[in-house]
């Protein structure tokens, strides 16, 4: 039994904040696969990387190394076809050098797929071309790597674009549309490159060096572990996406292109603070929190969902000084031996933390660990003391408490995911409840009646999972359904995942989480739309296998 709970629209400062951490998110984590390659490109060729001429463990691979990693001279080696540019030795002499992947990776290929990503989400792909276009302006106006300028200049030119097509729209005659579109957005690109060229590439230039010398005031007077203070609490909330995707992360690539690492990709995504949070419950909670800790474990430090860990925080909100502490000690581990990461680790499991570890050599890898350890310990130490206080008190009071906390983190998200859901279902078990309200919603009126033999005139043979940015919770969710569909020994079924501004009309059932089924439907308003509460177990599925069986028998 399934009950309706119309979504609640928050609004403040901290909503508008998250929307633009998510906004940012949208940008880079579409894009994380090529930001991994280049980072694995860059472990492995440069000069002190595993194959490079200096490397750590004498594996030079030459002359691939310098060929791939670029600077090798072209006259010596032979390579025919590849790019070369001219290169200066330290004593000032010039030759032929080949480029390599690694400077064009980061400086052009990264920037313009953030700029194409930004550009699609605010105008489909004809915003995506002319923020590409525009974008490339930016980037060869200046002399560093762009990823402000396309994060910024990229959804900008989009936007742009979309209200001039507002200017003609429904006014050109018929069979001049492609010549208008096309002309236009060209003449548009061209114009919005020459001015990222010449107007806005000083002044991304000029910001990322306001931003670059305030990271290298805080590294001067060891003050970087400071950022923790606003890190933590921000992950609770989850407004640490402006700040991680905004700042770290384009500041933490140009740190890496000069340096082989960063420690900014650590500050948001170390996974420490968060395990020793749930060991100190695993040991010290009561009740559901207790109970579901160890499984939680788990889920936050092997697959680097983070926000598992946010509702034990919000359930004992003291706690919150606790992953301060952690998170600033493992900061501090870092800038005091040196540790780093090559690229940015996501999701922020320790996995993914070792992989982008592992291009600063052993040494590295073993500097990130200990940051990872210490924070966990610290974490742990101070919450254990935290929850031993009050462990008498919480046993008294403990009953809703928890499921609270959970529900607080969906709402601080703004909508409830897959890791969430699943938490609030063994929390619901633990604490001997048969059953859990959800906010599962069928829309369109579509599944209602089933017992009755009543189904949607509506042919389902293409069915969507969307969320914000199309990779996590909806896969996870169209995974599920697609199991769900394929034990019922249905054939002629897709089932797949993607973005809400992705979605193109071609769905025949759209599955999303109820806080973004409005935008669901806006996007593909002739699709059918079920709501669910999360979409790992809700008993929506059930219904839409047996409509799309009984679909099926009626053929």
């Amino acid at each position: 039994m399934t009950t309706t709970s119309p979504a609640k629209k928050p609004g403040g400062a901290r909503i508008a904040v998250q929307r633009f951490g998510t906004f940012l998110s949208g940008m880079i984590m579409p894009n994380i696969a090529a930001f991994i390659a280049w980072g694995f490109i860059t472990m492995l060729f440069i000069p002190a990387g595993f194959f490079g001429a200096n490397s750590p463990f004498g594996w030079h691979w030459a002359p691939v190394a310098e060929i791939i990693g670029g600077g090798g001279d072209a006259a010596a080696i032979g390579w025919p076809g590849a790019m070369t540019a001219l290169t200066a030795t330290e004593g000032g002499d010039t030759y032929q050098g080949y480029v390599g992947l690694v400077s064009v990776m980061i400086t052009y290929l990264l920037p313009l797929l953030i700029a194409n990503t930004g550009g699609r989400i605010v105008y489909g792909a004809r915003g995506g071309v002319v923020a590409t276009i525009a974008v490339m302006g930016v980037i060869v106006g200046t002399n560093i790597p762009m990823f402000l300028g396309a994060m910024i200049m990229g959804p900008l030119a989009a936007w742009i674009t979309k209200q001039m097509d507002k200017l003609w729209d429904g006014k050109i005659r018929p069979g001049f549309e492609m010549l208008v579109n096309n002309f236009s957005a060209g003449i548009l690109g061209m114009v919005l490159a020459i001015v990222g060229f010449f107007a806005f590439g000083p002044v991304f230039l000029g910001i990322s060096a306001v931003l670059g010398s305030i990271v290298a005031f805080l590294v001067q007077f060891n003050l970087l572990p400071v950022l923790s203070i606003i890190v933590e609490p921000a992950k609770v909330l989850f407004l640490n996406n402006a700040i991680n995707h905004g700042v770290f992360t384009p500041l933490g690539i140009e740190q890496a292109a000069d340096t082989g690492k960063s420690i900014l990709f650590l500050i948001e995504a170390n996974p420490g603070p968060g395990l020793g949070l749930l060991l100190a419950f695993t040991f010290f909670g009561v009740g559901a929190a207790k109970a579901s800790a160890p499984g939680a474990i788990v889920i936050q430090f092997l697959g680097g969902i983070h926000e598992i860990y946010f509702p034990y925080a919000l359930a004992k909100p003291m706690t919150i000084l606790a992953l301060i502490a952690g998170g600033a000690s493992g900061v501090a581990v870092n800038m005091i031996f040196g540790g780093g990461l090559v690229f940015p680790a996501a999701p922020g499991s320790i996995i993914a933390v070792t992989a982008a570890a592992a291009g600063g050599g052993v040494a590295n890898v073993l500097v990130v660990y200990l940051s990872v350890i210490v924070a966990a310990v610290v974490t742990f130490l101070v919450s254990g003391v935290i929850l031993r206080a009050s462990r008498k008190r919480d046993q008294e009071a403990e009953g809703d408490s928890f499921a609270a906390a959970i529900d607080q983190t969906a709402a601080n998200k703004g909508k409830e995911s897959s890791a969430l859901g699943a938490l609030r279902t063994r929390a619901a078990g633990t604490t001997g409840s048969g059953t859990t309200e959800t906010a599962d919603r069928d829309v369109d009126g579509a599944l209602g009646g089933l017992e009755g033999g009543a189904v949607t005139t509506k042919q389902l043979n293409n069915i969507v999972f969307a969320c914000d940015a199309g990779m996590g919770s909806s896969a996870m969710g169209a995974s599920v359904l697609r199991n769900k569909i394929k034990k019922a020994g249905i054939d002629g079924v897709t089932v797949t995942n993607q973005a809400i501004a992705n979605l193109d009309g071609s769905a025949d059932l759209v599955i999303t989480q109820n806080q973004l089924t409005d935008r669901a439907k806006a996007q593909s308003p002739d699709s059918v739309h079920v709501s669910v509460d999360n979409f790992m177990n809700s008993p929506r599925y059930d219904e839409v296998v047996e409509m799309v069986r009984a679909q099926h028998e009626a053929k």
